[in-house]
């Protein structure tokens, strides 16, 4: 009993040992962002959530984190971000924002810090008995600090940061907290590569993301409000629209003028990214994690001894 009792005990406290030497992670991470917001958008009023993407201005994002596990369940994560968001009134069918006309690009700097929860693990990816690959599935969740730094496109093409303009009369912060959620998988290849996938979701406490949220400050002034009576003419003329036509859209300055509504200040915005990752498994040197773990290190070819014949 007391043999057994030790045998037990050793063989968890070398799991552990394994477990302990194997449980970080570092690498970075590519893909693709979109918003949600003001700018862009399907046909008719906005709608929530993905239902109003405009995916043809889907841009990228790039990363780099560290993952520590903290029990064959949980892990944290900490993660800095670049991401590109952008949008435009012209990719609408929504004729009130085409007439609109304003556009904007923002590249931000994320960082997180999340936890995983594990849902789904798969030891022996194909069953070949080396354990040389192991499937992670995960939702996650946590807090992040985002920089935030819209610029709009001005009538002569030129890009101008918008936060300093006051474009509505409203100061609004450029650092904003943000909750991220998601779900993702990884495998782990040759004890010490993983590739993964996530795909996530940012509530946001700003609708400044875009630099539009509530009413016009300005008339036309060529860059926090482009839109005039040439363009809203072409815009009816092309849609056959006469007044009192639902379709029709009235004069730029009584319906686009300072004071007029310019965003919707109901629902901030909000943003979603899709990444591929790729990472590195931090591995024990140690002596006793080499002989104890050596299915995790890989073992070396050893030496063969020459030796001469002797006659």
């Amino acid at each position: 009993m007391r043999k057994l009792l030790l045998t037990l005990v050793f063989g968890i406290s070398s799991l552990l040992s394994g477990y302990g030497q194997y449980n970080m992670d570092y690498g970075f991470s590519v893909g693709a962002s979109n918003y949600l917001g003001e700018f862009g958008g399907g046909e008719g009023v906005g709608r929530s959530f993905v239902s109003d993407l405009e995916f043809s201005y889907t841009r990228w994002t790039l990363g780099g984190f560290f993952r520590y596990r903290i029990s064959p369940k949980i892990a944290t994560k900490i993660s800095l971000n670049y991401i590109r968001l952008s949008g435009d009134d012209v990719k609408s069918d929504n004729v009130a924002r085409r007439a609109r006309n304003l556009n904007f690009k923002n590249d931000m700097f994320e960082f997180l810090l999340n936890g995983e929860f594990y849902i789904y693990k798969v030891n022996d990816v194909g069953g070949t008995g080396r354990y040389s690959t192991d499937f992670n599935l995960y939702l996650y969740g946590g807090v992040g600090l985002f920089y935030s730094n819209p610029k709009g496109q001005s009538v002569t093409g030129e890009w101008v940061a918008l936060q300093p303009l006051e474009t509505e009369g409203v100061s609004y912060n450029k650092l904003n907290f943000t909750i991220p959620l998601g779900i993702g998988f990884y495998y782990t290849m040759q004890r010490k590569y993983r590739l993964g996938l996530e795909i996530g979701w940012r509530t946001t406490f700003t609708d400044y993301i875009d630099d539009a949220s509530t009413r016009y400050a300005h008339d036309e002034d060529g860059i926090s409000n482009k839109t005039n009576q040439a363009l809203i003419d072409g815009i009816n003329a092309k849609n056959g629209a006469n007044p009192g036509d639902d379709n029709f859209i009235p004069d730029a300055e009584n319906f686009y003028g300072e004071g007029n509504i310019r965003g919707n200040p109901e629902n901030d915005d909000a943003y979603m990214t899709a990444t591929v990752n790729f990472s590195w498994a931090i591995r024990g040197k140690s002596k006793f994690y080499k002989s104890r773990h050596s299915w995790v290190l890989g073992k070396k070819k050893r030496r063969r001894r020459k030796s001469r014949a002797k006659f």
